[in-house]
């Protein structure tokens, strides 16, 4: 998968127009420039400093603390345009630009905050791609889960396994769901859920989710049929006797 690729695929959701391969090339352009200034320098540890330079100093990538919650956080040609962006948005500019430098580096699945590792030869390190790509040692990843739950989540080796491209681009969709879901927006709630399900196929969450969504659209026979495809690959569910009776109500009209 072409990570950056499948990021504007998403975006394309709300930008039907959006010339792909344009914002596929400033990733290029930013790997140029970052190279132009390296000359003769191939050390790992000095390309990944003057990577970070050239996305927070140069070009001042930022987190956008203001409006976290915009959408547009989440979609990678508004991120390059405007240099606003989450972790995992943000994540994704740094890992594109790093591998065309043929950086070792690779994201991080860590809760409530992505993350992307640089695998030295003697030494990892963690890039916080949100907080101006500040680097940190593994040890330190509990001081981060400690920002996110204030203390009261230990870390996990769980926590800081390597994330697939198809996992990154699910948790992309995830967090564009939640935030439709906040303000009632159903139609691209569901546009969220579709994707998710076309990159894994049997999530039973997201079958419930696609039921849910549908009967509060008013399309109860949709709703029912996903309803009762997910008690059927997940029946023994903590939320199963509530999908039950909301099954119910759909198919008695209620």
């Amino acid at each position: 998968m072409d990570l950056a690729r499948a990021a504007l695929l998403v975006a394309r959701e709300e930008y039907p127009q959006l010339p792909v391969e344009r914002y596929r090339s400033r990733l290029d352009l930013l790997a140029e420039e970052t190279r132009d200034l390296l000359g003769s320098e191939t050390g790992p540890l000095l390309v990944l400093q003057e990577v970070l330079s050239t996305l927070y100093r140069r070009h001042e990538f930022r987190g956008n603390r203001e409006a976290y919650y915009d959408p547009r956080n989440s979609f990678l040609n508004d991120v390059l345009d405007r240099r606003l962006g989450i972790p995992l948005t943000l994540g994704i500019v740094l890992l594109e630009v790093g591998w065309r430098l043929g950086l070792p580096l690779e994201g991080v699945n860590f809760p409530g905050h992505f993350l992307v590792r640089f695998h030295g030869e003697s030494l990892d390190l963690l890039v916080d791609p949100y907080d101006g790509g500040a680097l940190r040692f593994q040890d330190q990843a509990q001081e981060l889960l400690d920002r996110v739950y204030g203390g009261m989540v230990r870390v996990h080796d769980s926590f800081l396994k390597p994330a697939q491209k198809r996992e990154m681009i699910i948790r992309l969709l995830t967090n564009l769901k939640s935030l439709y879901l906040n303000v009632q927006d159903h139609p691209r709630a569901l546009a969220a859920v579709e994707r998710i399900l076309l990159i894994r196929p049997i999530a039973p969450a997201e079958i419930r989710d696609r039921g849910v969504i549908l009967a509060r659209m008013g399309r109860r026979e949709e709703a029912a049929e996903q309803l009762e495809a997910y008690l059927n690959v997940a029946p023994e569910a903590a939320d199963s006797e509530r999908i039950r009776g909301m099954l119910e109500e759909l198919k008695s009209g209620s």
